[in-house]
This record gives structure tokens, sequence and C-alpha cells, in this order.
């Protein structure tokens, strides 16, 4: 965590899978076992040319769903294990962390909040959850938002520059007077780079304690 007693900050920007939600890593070590690749077969390949590869071109919503179904299986097989992107698709949606939700409500009391996420045109809204019931309580935490900045709606992902800055943009801040959370580093430095404070979530009971440290907040 990086952290600036100094200077005081007007917004949070949040991501969601992984923070919200359990990480969809976990899912994915599940699909790797029952297709008998290595464990983070998945999330290397995904690191694997990640402005131009399959991940990457159907999260900015340059291909469909059927196109990225074969570009995954394609790059998966010449890796060593064929994985269809259907199926990885399937395992992106984690369980919500309640004591997560509640650290945002009271966040909102004191700053501007916004959500800036990665994700597909797959499944049911910003969650990309399949289930009916998982869906409408992602829509309510949603709801919580200022703003929600989709990689899929804006045709840009994390960690492009360029959708931070539209997040501050589209809620009236500057990046030096913000604070970003995210569960991968590489979405993290271009965020320190525009001078945002920042918090990696390594797990939910150490982003609660670093939020709180940060912003003062006593959750209960």
């Amino acid at each position: 965590m990086e952290q600036a007693p100094n200077v005081k900050l007007d917004a949070i920007l949040w991501d969601f899978g992984g923070v919200f939600t359990t990480s969809p890593f976990e899912n994915f070590n599940l699909l790797e076992e029952r297709c008998g690749a290595p464990r983070d077969f998945i999330r290397t390949l995904n690191s694997v040319n990640p402005t131009t590869n399959a991940w990457a071109q159907f999260e900015s919503n340059q291909v469909s769903l059927e196109e990225f179904d074969e570009l995954f299986a394609k790059e998966s097989k010449l890796a060593g294990h064929e994985i269809r992107g259907k199926d990885v698709i399937s395992m992106l949606s984690g369980d919500l962390r309640p004591k997560m939700i509640e650290l945002l409500k009271l966040c909102k009391e004191q700053y501007k909040v916004a959500c800036i996420t990665n994700n597909v045109k797959a499944g049911r809204g910003p969650g990309m959850s399949s289930d009916d019931d998982k869906a409408s309580k992602v829509s309510k935490v949603m709801e919580l938002f200022d703003d929600v900045i989709e990689s899929s709606v804006e045709g840009i992902r994390k960690p492009n520059p360029e959708i931070y800055k539209l997040a501050c943009r589209r809620i009236s801040v500057e990046p030096e007077k913000c604070l970003f959370i995210d569960d991968l580093g590489i979405n993290l430095k271009p965020a320190k780079e525009l001078g945002m404070k920042t918090i990696k979530v390594l797990s939910e009971a150490q982003a609660l304690k670093d939020i709180c440290l940060i912003t003062n907040i006593n959750l209960q």
C-alpha cells in the first residue's frame, strides 16, 4: 500500500472482481485442474502480449464472444493445453464480499466513489454473472458508485492510462486526489504514475485494514 497522509483524498476508485468478489483466479485454477493444465496457466497466458491477446481484445470489445472462444482456444492450444474461451468466461463471476460492500457505503459518505472494471460482454451486467440472483446483487452494488467505467463499454481497459483519466473526468477529480484499489499490480502501476495513491488487494482482511487506515474509517 502507498500512503500519503498529508494529501487529502477526494475520491476512491475501485476495481470490482477480486476486490468486491472473491478472485476469479481461484475459479480459473479449478478449470485448469479439470483440463489438466498447470496451475495459473490461464493467468499466465493472459499476460503474454497483454495488449493484443484474445483476452485483451474481448475486454476492450474488439471481438465477439464467439470470436473470443476461438481465439482463446487457439492461444491456449499453442501454449500446450487447449481451453475454450467460453469455458473461461463461465468461471469469471466470484462471490460477493459483504464487508467490502459495507466499507464502500461508509466511504461513499466521505468521498466520491467510482468503479473501473475490465469486463466483457458476457453474462448479466458488469459482474458478468450467469446467475440471476448474483447478477441482481451485483447490480445493487454498482448502484452505490457515482460512476462505473467498464472496459467493454469504453473500448479501453486497464492498464491503459486513458481509462483512469476518463474515470477522473467523469467524477470531476484530479488523479492526485484519488485512491485506487485493485488486485493486480499491472493495473496499479499506471495509477501511481498519474499520482494516485494505491492499495493492492491480496486478501479481503488485508484490503479492509489498509483502506480503513488510509481513510481513517472505522469498520466495526
